[in-house]
């Protein structure tokens, strides 16, 4: 899938998006008016943006989402072990951890996560 990227202000918008779609386009141009002060204009502009990035569609005047934020953090998070630890999530993860001690919690969680997705 192409690389998506979001500046800070579409990732705000992209966040209240996701907070409440499905939502119909009145309600988010009232919604972007609320929370960021924007007009109706920028609202839209900023939702045909991210549509076409394919990360949110309108149909009939309602806005839902096509990648859903989890899945979105996923990718962004992948891509940056990709381009900066070339591809290795053990060496994201020492380098992660020699920097901040992980708790047992932690370390029971990601073990859990592992066995989870090796089937194990």
């Amino acid at each position: 899938m192409e690389e998506i990227k979001l500046g800070m202000v579409e990732a705000h918008f992209a966040e209240l998006v996701w907070q409440n779609a499905p939502i119909s386009t009145k309600a988010l141009v009232e919604l972007c008016a609320a929370e960021l002060d924007w007009k109706r204009t920028t609202t839209y502009t900023v939702l045909k943006k991210l549509c076409e990035r394919g990360i949110f569609k309108t149909e009939n005047s309602t806005v839902s989402v096509l990648i859903s934020k989890d899945e979105f953090q996923a990718m962004q998070s992948e891509r940056f072990v990709e381009e900066t630890f070339e591809g290795s999530l053990p060496a994201f993860i020492a380098a992660f951890a020699s920097r901040k001690k992980l708790s047992e919690k932690e370390i029971d969680e990601i073990k859990r996560m592992i066995d989870f997705y090796t089937g194990g």
